[in-house]
């Protein structure tokens, strides 16, 4: 398998680079599968240090969601859009939103496009006025769609109740202490939700403020971004950027649980194994994150109201302890039964 000079090339299908100089548009969608459906995967508004990062989280991000659509029993396959800010913090212009649209377009439907960091719902308007195959758009109360990012948070937080019916035996989020990286949109809302159960909160964001206002607000304490994956706590749960979980950060971890939103998490196929062999309960992130993707993606196949979501999502943990169970059965580590499992579901 030629891998082109990217580590990360998985027999994609396609993989394309798109520029605009009228609006200074720079973009990679990255098209893994379609052996189920169209390739579904949210674009992000990121700023990365070269081209060749991008490229690679696109390819990541798309083999992720290929994974993520099978393993949800989604009729899609997994592509992931990439649009490169040109410094951190910089905000999309309409004329690349627009733009990306027309890239979308082009496609022909191979991909369709939706919500994810550093976009919103008002954005993906903007691109939906240049193409059709874009989802996760402002819908009517009770219909699928919408903002992906409570979904995401649901499915997140029953999961964080399955890891620790799993690894702590525990049916009761009281006292659990959980850490908690990122909380914005899918961070953000598990927390409520574990505040609400009595679970003990500590929270960490790169945006110090908003963590502080989230403790205040959720009676929890909070803990440098850096350091939040090494608190004293039973979870851990990151949801923020990936590739946080190496050799180095797996060996300081004191968590017996790590369980939470993030993409990629893993920085290589090689700390699933270090997990395993830690006694670490990994839930997989693209099976405990796949409510927003089962909400979006139910409304653009059309199948389906927000009660239909919802009885999805409630199936995220069942899928979780199917892992877990094979991974007991075999040795293997959760990452490569959920991979293995997700690889059938796509033909390969």
């Amino acid at each position: 398998m030629a891998n082109w000079g990217f580590p990360d090339f998985d027999d994609h299908e396609g993989v394309h680079l798109f520029t605009d100089p009228a609006s200074g548009l720079k973009a990679v969608i990255a098209i893994h599968s379609t052996a189920l459906g169209p390739a579904a995967g949210g674009a992000r508004f990121w700023h990365y240090a070269s081209g060749a990062g991008a490229i690679t989280d696109a390819l990541r991000l798309s083999r992720g969601m290929s994974y993520k659509n099978a393993m949800a029993g989604l009729e899609l396959g997994g592509g992931k859009g990439v649009i490169l800010a040109d410094k951190p913090g910089a905000v999309i212009s309409e004329e690349q939103l627009r733009a990306f649209g027309q890239k979308v377009e082009s496609l022909g439907g191979r991909y369709v496009t939706a919500e994810d960091v550093g976009m919103s719902e008002a954005r993906m308007k903007v691109i939906a006025g240049e193409t059709k195959y874009v989802s996760g758009l402002p819908v009517a109360e009770g219909a699928a769609g919408g903002d992906p990012g409570p979904y995401t948070a649901h499915g997140v937080y029953l999961g964080v109740k399955a890891a620790a019916k799993r690894g702590l035996g525990s049916d009761d989020m009281r006292g659990v202490r959980v850490a908690i990286q990122g909380v914005g949109s899918v961070g953000g809302g598990l927390a409520k939700l574990l505040a609400k159960d009595g679970a003990v909160l500590t929270l960490a964001d790169v945006d110090t403020a908003r963590a502080e206002r989230m403790a205040t607000e959720l009676g929890a304490t909070t803990a440098p971004a850096d350091e939040i994956l090494f608190a004293d706590a039973d979870i851990v749960s990151p949801n923020a950027l990936g590739a946080i979980l190496t050799e180095e950060s797996i060996g300081r971890l004191k968590a017996k649980i790590v369980a939470g939103g993030a993409n990629n998490q893993l920085a290589t196929a090689a700390e699933g194994q270090r997990l395993h062999d830690a006694g670490i309960t990994y839930a997989p992130d693209y099976v405990i994150n796949a409510g927003g993707i089962i909400n979006v993606g139910l409304e653009y196949l059309g199948h389906g109201d927000e009660a239909e979501v919802m009885a999805r999502i409630a199936r995220i943990p069942e899928r979780l302890h199917q892992v877990w169970d094979e991974s007991e059965a075999t040795g293997d580590p959760a990452a490569e039964v959920a991979d293995r499992m997700a690889r059938r579901l796509i033909g390969r």
